[in-house]
């Protein structure tokens, strides 16, 4: 028996997953708003600031193709609720470390890099929730709300966090945010679960819709996964290598945009975090105004255009953008334009996604977190490269290098299909493999 339910469970269920994204970006970018007084209690300089950054992105990208295993072996809901307790854990202690003990740098690098493993599972978890639950016309609107998360969350840091430290220091915004965690994680534990079938509440309707918009059903045993397919590829690693130059360019706004403000356009704290929500704006709405046109597009002229046009054209957009933001010489529209930089290049976030639901079908939790892995090595690049480009050669040679890169991102797209499922071209292979070998 299901009860009646106001909108369907999957779209509760996505909100949900809203929210711990929302969480996930509170909580990793925490530390680029606490930064100037953590490293001033610590006596770091900007390069060494630069390795507690990427030290979360070197967990966060060394375990996602192990996060995406378990998010196919234990299911997504069981795998976010213990990925979400663990980053709470994590994000405490980093108020923990004190800055008096012999080796404060190398704690705080590990409570990072133990912080980036825990955040590792979110998305290749919510990515096998996509691919079990939400029908392939829907799934760039899903994509849409959970990673529009990333812009709400980064975008809430500056003036709730800022406000927290300037009234309690910065260690209560750290506290404040393992408890949100928290909350947000048992929050997903209790509303979810990992199949439609398991869901007393998902109605015969819902679930007949679900089932008849999935091209990639998902069988309810746990099918062996193609791992030499999988890394020969051709979309993975064109996903892969554009994602990693995505992540590039998006870590500069989130590891070093409220520095960048503060110390390269000379605006003081306060303004600087009002000025840094910007960018957080405009991905957020980007992110949800991508995924709409990218389910449209696919309505209309099928998932190879709908998925890889709109990327192209995001990333090229963002090269642009990022060229002419860094030459502006008032702060307030060099803000503006590279706002719009950061917002063109989430037109693509939600077809990176959807792009691997669709042609990796129960896979989709492994091949996401191989894409992932790659964006992640990006943003760990960018957090210690970029200061030091800023440092020798100027903030402007900064942002064009990774103008660069947005535009290898946007050539590597055209390579990718999303009508050659994984399992097939194995099934395939497998087949050709036998007649060769029966001759």
């Amino acid at each position: 028996m299901t009860w009646p339910t106001v909108v369907p469970v999957r779209h509760a269920l996505v909100f949900v997953l809203f929210l711990l994204s929302t969480v996930a970006f509170l909580d990793r970018t925490n530390i680029s708003i606490a930064g100037v007084a953590l490293a001033q209690e610590y006596g770091l300089s900007k390069v060494q600031l630069g390795w507690v950054f990427s030290a979360f992105l070197i967990g966060y990208a060394g375990f996602q193709i192990p996060a995406g295993w378990l998010a196919v072996r234990l299911g997504p809901r069981n795998i976010l609720t213990l990925g979400v307790l663990w980053w709470g854990v994590f994000t405490g202690l980093t108020a923990i470390v004190s800055p008096t003990a012999s080796h404060a740098l190398i704690a705080l690098i590990l409570v990072r890099f133990g912080l980036g493993v825990g955040e590792s599972v979110i998305y290749p978890a919510a990515n096998q929730f996509v691919a079990r639950w939400i029908p392939v016309n829907e799934r760039g609107k899903a994509n849409g709300w959970i990673f529009a998360g990333v812009g709400a969350g980064a975008g809430l840091t500056p003036p709730i966090l800022n406000a927290i430290v300037e009234s309690h220091g910065w260690r209560a915004s750290f506290w404040f945010c393992a408890l949100v965690g928290c909350l947000v994680g048992l929050l997903w534990y209790v509303a979810a679960r990992d199949r439609p079938d398991e869901h007393p509440q998902v109605s015969d309707v819902e679930r007949e819709q679900i089932r008849a918009g999935n091209d990639a059903s998902m069988p309810a045993t746990r099918p062996p996964i193609p791992w030499r397919r999988l890394f020969a590829n051709r979309d993975v690693w064109a996903l892969t290598i554009s994602y990693f130059t995505f992540g590039y360019v998006v870590w500069i706004f989130f590891s070093w945009f409220f520095i960048y403000l503060a110390e390269a356009r000379g605006l003081n704290l306060k303004t600087s975090a009002l000025y840094t929500m910007l960018p957080f704006i405009a991905m957020t709405v980007c992110c949800l105004l991508g995924g709409v046109i990218n389910d449209a597009v696919v309505k209309r002229h099928g998932l190879r255009w709908g998925r890889c046009g709109l990327p192209v054209v995001g990333l090229l957009l963002t090269a642009i953008f990022l060229v002419l933001g860094s030459m502006a010489e008032s702060a307030g529209v060099a803000t503006l334009i590279l706002a719009g930089g950061a917002g063109a290049i989430y037109l693509a976030q939600s077809a990176y996604w959807s792009v691997t639901a669709d042609f990796a079908g129960p896979h989709a939790g492994v091949v996401s977190g191989v894409m992932n892995m790659g964006c992640q090595v990006g943003g760990a690049i960018t957090a210690s490269l970029t200061p030091w480009i800023a440092a020798e050669l100027g903030w402007t040679s900064a942002f064009f290098v990774a103008a660069a890169l947005a535009a290898l991102g946007a050539v590597a797209w055209p390579l990718v299909d999303p009508t050659r499922h994984l399992d097939s071209i194995a099934s395939i292979n497998e087949n050709e493999r036998g007649h060769i070998e029966s001759e």
